[in-house]
């Protein structure tokens, strides 16, 4: 890791960005425009000159990591957009067919050799953090032909490499953005696995575990049933958000999403180190997701409450 004097410049001009990200005012005029033309005005008008500034995910993250090319830590907030890839490869590979419109970006990896790479079984030119991933899901993958048992797999991965990763970087930062990811990830397929009656051989799959919740204690509440899962969540500080599942997943949703903004609101004020790079890259993504909430539900006839309420919280 760079000493927390190295990205101070970086810093600087991420903070005067800021200003081009979008307020709960703004939001609120989305939410009133008539037309898409409306729309696009706004957002425009409240960027200026500035439209590169979070307009797209992939522009956002090209401007942070162009402030600090070598910064690995910042790279693990794009793992799963990775991790992803991974999965749209592999599962291209099988049904002979071209992964591209199943990409995400931003990323990390050089999407034109994944596909080549994993053909060739040639894993060592992978990032170190997903060779062993990559090769073992390949082998579920062709094993099984189940592709949500590969899914799962890989979706376990990502979350154990992030919280491996972040344990190693020894940043608080980091270690809380990796707990909270995992955290709610888990509650989420706890629940999923346990309405449909997913059997342990799936759980022991499907969970990665974390610091705040044990692995082994999950699946076994998992394995009684919603109720038992709730009961043994009430043991613990994710009770009460958790059980916002029995009404509504995006709920649920919302509140993590929301839980990740916070540890990117508390790098705000720093004036040193990569945190307040991936606290901008936090927030760009955030007002992305809140934009298109905005326009799907607009598209569903939702009324401004209803939007209101699944906004997710801003940086600003």
């Amino acid at each position: 890791m760079g000493s927390t004097t190295s990205y101070a410049s970086a810093v600087a001009a991420v903070k005067a960005m800021e200003s081009a990200l979008l307020s709960y005012s703004d939001m609120e005029q989305l939410i009133s425009a008539a037309t898409d033309t409306e729309f696009n005005a706004i957002i425009s008008a409240r960027r200026g000159s500035d439209a590169s500034a979070g307009s797209e995910l992939a522009d956002a993250w090209e401007i942070v990591h162009g402030y600090a090319p070598d910064c690995r830590e910042l790279e693990m907030l794009l793992y799963k957009y990775d991790f992803h890839n991974l999965k749209a490869a592999l599962k291209a590979m099988i049904a002979d067919c071209e992964p591209e419109p199943y990409y995400i970006r931003p990323t990390n990896l050089d999407l034109g050799e994944l596909s080549p790479i994993l053909k060739a079984k040639d894993y060592d030119l992978l990032p170190a953090y997903l060779r062993e991933t990559a090769e073992k899901a390949y082998q579920l993958l062709t094993d099984t032909l189940d592709g949500q048992l590969a899914d799962s797999f890989i979706d376990t991965a990502t979350l154990t490499v992030l919280q491996d990763s972040a344990e190693k970087s020894e940043n608080d930062f980091l270690n809380n953005y990796a707990r909270v990811t995992a955290v709610c990830a888990d509650i989420k397929t706890a629940y999923r696995c346990a309405r449909m009656k997913k059997p342990r051989s799936f759980l022991e799959i499907a969970i990665a575990g974390s610091a705040d919740l044990d692995k082994e204690a999950l699946i076994r509440a998992a394995l009684t049933g919603t109720d038992g899962l709730f009961t043994f969540l009430d043991t613990t500080i994710y009770g009460e958000k958790a059980r916002l599942l029995e009404s509504s997943t995006a709920a649920f949703e919302k509140w993590c999403d929301d839980e990740v903004m916070e540890i990117a609101r508390s790098a705000r004020l720093q004036a040193f180190g990569f945190e307040p790079l991936a606290a901008y890259y936090i927030a760009a993504r955030a007002e992305q997701k809140n934009l298109r909430i905005i326009r799907v539900c607009k598209e569903c006839g939702a009324d401004r409450e209803t939007i209101t309420e699944r906004l997710r919280l801003l940086y600003v």
